[in-house]
């Protein structure tokens, strides 16, 4: 780049530098980029973003603001790229970087880029191409529109290249397709692709018509692209032979699983394939080894639920049981847990099935049950390994659970995951397995149940539309959680039978909250939705009663319904259920509302409201 400015340093950084060339341009106030600076330090967002969120300028301002004072081209829109530049740079690189190769130009390649200030990015683009590159200036928002243009189309554009009959791939369903051929580069693609978008499955499923392409992104399928219907075969035997299965078997469930590099991560593809009417489907799970949390706090907990699951973990001894579906985020909350002791001075070891993140200090073990090493066997082996604390993937049965129990009575520490709606449940489904009652009370100390929520997205807060940065307004999910400690009123119900309700009752009056109760909290933080809440936590058929206000459904521990806002009881901003004669919130000490709150107005923020 041949910047206008002769002092421009790039050692002081792009947020000041960027900054300085506002104030120059007089598009911000000094006192006003101090401010800036100050939310970038507290963020770490772009600064380019923070001055248009808060109103100071538009993205174009500020775009034709930096490309004026560096000398540098600003383009208004829309990019047009060629194709034979948009070879040069791949989508990975141009998605992360917000960059768009435009054309050749001789020896060198322009390239439209958001922050011309990131002289890394410079420096890799010229590496990565082997060209000299020249920059012009574009908005973010033109940005990510050429560049969802240019490499969104390269799948269907590969789909389209397939055959669209069955006679036409008979001949290559039969051995692995050579590289670079349409198929194989779709089945990258692909990979590739839902890595870049965080998605942690694909699904590859034939319709009536055609065979569609699905990416799971923080819990909800998206439609990625359709092929021709004779070439699902081909896809299928092509994903086969990248997980080493037997590409023959076409009437029976298989099993497989392969490593791919994606933005210098090695990531884990575990394939799973099942005979369906018109064929084969396959699932393809996308873990990322390094993904592990690094604590607790990572997980979306409350201070308060954190304070009091933190106690647990630390406390030693006795078993954690993480609660909740298929996808709740379990093995997260175990491995955070994890993430919070000392692993040097302890001897910590994991049996997973299969093995989803890899964690320094740890000992892990991958389940095999073809081989003999079951869950029951391998636990029963690592007694006599010495080890302090113990994570089991899943309580699957009762001789688990037990070996679990008596394991923690003897002193160790044992995290592991059971398939139950709420913590109560947790409980009673150990004594309807056949875990004896005194072994449950003896050891078990704590259940943590829990959902994934999505978060609004940081950018467009939200707009259902979505923007360049989401889908639908949403990006990332945190949890909502529900802290069940086990207590001496809790030990005597389970030692009487353990009904559910009865440990509810006892578990609320010890401070146990509904997940409903850490949702509404997140509501009112502006973390997520109403809409987002009650689809994660809605109700079986006839469970919901109706709210008095608006007609939907409100589930029954909820306090509130989730579609209009009506708070039927009494409680505090921070979420705590307050009783009848309550003048101030023991948690956060505010002033007790005198009645329940109304609805609030679609157009009232959360935060305005105080529900």
């Amino acid at each position: 780049m041949n910047q206008k400015r002769s002092d421009f340093d790039p050692e002081r950084g792009s947020a000041q530098i960027l900054g300085a060339l506002l104030v120059e341009g007089g598009t911000l106030t000094p006192s006003e980029l101090e401010s800036v600076l100050d939310l970038q330090r507290e963020s770490g967002e772009r600064l380019g973003r923070i001055v248009v969120r808060e109103g100071l300028a538009g993205e174009a301002s500020v775009a034709k603001a930096l490309a004026y004072q560096l000398g540098l081209a600003f383009d208004a829109g829309p990019l047009s790229p060629e194709p034979a530049a948009a070879r040069l740079v791949s989508g990975a690189f141009a998605r992360r970087k917000e960059v768009v190769p435009l054309r050749l130009e001789g020896k060198s390649l322009r390239v439209a880029m958001a922050d011309p200030l990131d002289l890394a990015s410079v420096d890799d683009l010229q590496f990565q191409s082997g060209r000299r590159v020249k920059v012009v200036v574009a908005t973010p928002q033109t940005i990510a529109r050429a560049i969802q243009e240019t490499y969104e189309e390269e799948v269907s554009a590969l789909a389209r290249e397939l055959p669209s009959d069955v006679a036409s791939s008979e001949g290559s369903r039969r051995s692995e397709a050579p590289r670079g051929t349409p198929l194989v580069r779709l089945v990258d693609l692909l990979l590739h692709r839902a890595a870049e978008h965080g998605a942690s499955d694909l699904h590859v499923e034939q319709t009536p018509h055609d065979v569609r392409v699905r990416e799971r992104v923080d819990g909800v399928l998206r439609r990625v692209t359709e092929i021709p219907p004779g070439s699902r075969a081909q896809l299928v035997s092509r994903i086969k032979v990248l997980a080493g299965m037997d590409i023959s078997i076409k009437r029976r469930p298989q099993d497989g699983g392969f490593t791919f590099v994606h933005a210098d991560r090695s990531l884990n593809v575990r394939v799973s394939t099942l005979p369906v009417e018109r064929g084969e489907k396959a699932v393809l799970r996308i873990l990322d080894p390094g993904a592990a949390p690094g604590g607790l706090e990572e997980l979306g907990f409350s201070t308060r639920d954190l304070r009091r699951v933190r106690r647990l973990v630390h406390g030693g001894q006795g078993v954690i049981l993480a609660a909740g579906p298929t996808g709740s985020g379990k093995s997260s909350t175990l491995f955070g847990a994890l993430g919070e002791l000392d692993r040097t001075g302890r001897n910590v070891v994991t049996l997973e099935d299969p093995i989803e993140y890899r964690m320094e200090g740890v000992n892990q073990v991958q389940v095999d049950p073809r081989a003999g090493l079951t869950f029951p066997a391998a636990l029963r082996s690592l007694l006599r390994q010495d080890p302090d604390v113990i994570m089991v993937g899943e309580i699957r049965d009762r001789e688990t659970a037990e070996i679990a129990m008596a394991a923690a009575i003897t002193g160790h520490l044992v995290l592991s995951t059971i398939h139950t709606m709420d913590a109560p449940s947790g409980v009673t489904r150990l004594l309807q397995m056949g875990v004896p009652g005194h072994l449950v009370t003896g050891g078990l100390i704590g259940i943590v149940a829990q959902r994934l929520v999505r978060r609004r997205c940081p950018e467009c807060g939200g707009r259902p539309s979505g923007c360049s940065y989401c889908h639908d307004g949403y990006r990332g999910r945190t949890g909502v959680f529900q802290v069940l400690q086990m207590t001496e009123a809790l030990r005597g119900v389970v030692s009487q039978g353990g009904e559910a309700s009865e440990l509810r009752r006892r578990a609320e009056e010890a401070g146990m909250e509904t997940m409903a109760a850490d949702a509404r909290r997140k509501v009112s933080e502006g973390v997520t939705t109403p809409h987002e809440v009650a689809r994660v936590l809605r109700e079986a058929p006839g469970d919901a009663q109706p709210c008095s206000h608006c007609g939907e459904g409100v589930p029954p521990e909820g306090l509130g319904c989730p579609h209009c806002g009506w708070c039927r009881v009494r409680s505090c901003v921070c979420g705590r259920v307050l009783q009848h004669a309550w003048r101030f919130c023991p948690d956060c000490l505010r002033q007790a509302p005198a009645h329940p709150i109304p609805p609030r107005s679609p157009d009232v923020k959360p935060s305005e409201t105080g529900a």
